[in-house]
């Protein structure tokens, strides 16, 4: 097809991909191809300005490796994550909600038995975590594979030190014969994602900031549940109602009770104040 221009291009490389033999990708490549030519005729886009566009797609990708995913952080900040999540994980009411993976989930964490600590050495101050795995009828769920995460106290996950070896303030254990769990970590603290690429440069450009609100992750999986991806957000933190990656919910938002020297819950004698978390999960059934 020969002598296309602006008005007759998009449809010419519809009409190429017309007998891809994959459906599924061809609808996509289709929503894709349109909208994203419908974008560039609506912003008049420039030639200098699809360069610049070229380059910074091309940034992200340079700085992304292994224990950094740039293209991830741009999918949270674009706030494309959290609707694909919100889009995949519709849940019965009372069911707990789902947000965003985020980038720094690691497989085969160091396994855990209720009470341990999985702090590990990583700084802050002392939390006691505890609650209970439920199903949606109210039923506990025994044997429950939790795998908690978080970042320390200076805003750091353990895969963002250069200590590959060390896993600190993460770990998996399993619920209770009655649902329950308990475990010792440290207390969340609101933390920048990294901004030092060319996502933290998108955001200053845009105005905005690269804070998160302090929260714990969670994934729960147990068999005849969906898999649950979550945060525990702590209430009153002043960036709940601006996450840089807008993953907050109201029902994950959950008190972090301070506590002075005294007796923790599972007995220990603190010579240092403590926190302590309770957040009970409720899991969706699967057919």
């Amino acid at each position: 097809m020969r002598n296309l221009d602006e008005n007759t291009i998009t449809t010419a490389v519809l009409a190429r991909h017309e007998h891809a033999p994959d459906e599924r990708l061809k609808t996509i490549v289709t929503s894709l191809v349109r909208h994203l030519h419908a974008f560039a005729r609506e912003v008049g886009l420039s030639e200098r300005e699809w360069e610049a566009g070229i380059r910074f797609l091309t940034d992200v990708g340079h700085i992304t490796d292994d224990r950094r995913q740039e293209f991830i952080l741009l999918s949270d900040t674009l706030g494309l994550s959290m609707l694909v999540t919100a889009m995949a994980h519709r849940k019965p009411d009372g069911c707990t909600e789902a947000t965003v993976f985020g980038p720094f989930f690691v497989e085969n964490a160091p396994e855990y038995r209720n009470g341990d600590d999985v702090a590990n050495g990583a700084r802050g101050e002392p939390c006691f975590v505890s609650g209970v795995v439920r199903g949606q009828g109210g039923e506990p769920v025994s044997g429950a594979r939790i795998e908690v995460w978080q970042a320390d106290a200076d805003g750091f996950y353990d895969v963002q030190t250069g200590d590959a070896e060390t896993h600190r303030a993460r770990g998996v254990l399993h619920s209770l014969a009655d649902g329950r769990y308990h475990f010792r970590s440290i207390v969340a603290e609101p933390y920048p994602i990294p901004h030092d690429g060319p996502v933290g440069r998108m955001l200053k450009a845009l105005g905005r900031h690269p804070w998160r609100p302090a929260h714990l992750h969670f994934m729960i999986t147990a068999p005849g549940y969906h898999r649950l991806v979550t945060h525990v957000f702590r209430d009153g933190d002043r960036h709940l109602d601006s996450d840089a990656v807008f993953g907050v919910r109201s029902s994950l938002i959950a008190p972090w009770i301070h506590h002075d020297c005294g007796t923790a819950p599972d007995g220990t004698v603190m010579s240092t104040p403590f926190s302590t978390l309770s957040f009970d999960f409720v899991l969706s059934q699967s057919p």
